[in-house]
């Protein structure tokens, strides 16, 4: 069995540990606002590309981009970080979205600890045949 697996199934697992931390910053800022929409927080996805070098696989990052969704403008003259016209706005997260985003991340990651998980077990089993 060929232990590249195991690279393969690290760098699946960090970039779904990226993903889910990605999103968790995204939830933890859902509800904030600015005085104008280009202060205001976006929301942010790491983007990923799959990695084929001759026998070599896994997963790289590319970086992270924010979200091109526009920010909510709300009316709400008493805020205190309210604009001249007593708009502020709100983050573009969308937390529906972002919850899909961690249900997705999470499972793919306990995937690859089980597909880890499985690998080491034939890799036993092939090292007891000789006993």
């Amino acid at each position: 069995m060929n232990t590249r697996i195991f690279d393969i199934a690290g760098s699946a697992m960090r970039a779904q540990s990226l993903r889910l931390n990605a999103t968790a910053s995204n939830l933890a800022n859902a509800d904030s606002v600015a005085g104008d929409p280009a202060s205001v927080y976006r929301s942010r996805h790491p983007v990923f590309a799959a990695v084929l070098d001759g026998e070599i696989g896994g997963v790289a990052t590319r970086g992270v981009v924010e979200s091109a969704r526009p920010a909510e403008r709300r009316h709400a003259p008493d805020h205190p970080l309210a604009d001249a016209s007593g708009h502020v706005y709100a983050s573009n997260v969308d937390t529906v979205e972002e919850m899909t985003n961690m249900m997705s991340a999470s499972r793919s990651y306990q995937s690859n600890v089980e597909l880890l998980n499985t690998a080491r077990q034939l890799m036993l089993k092939t090292l007891r045949l000789g006993e």
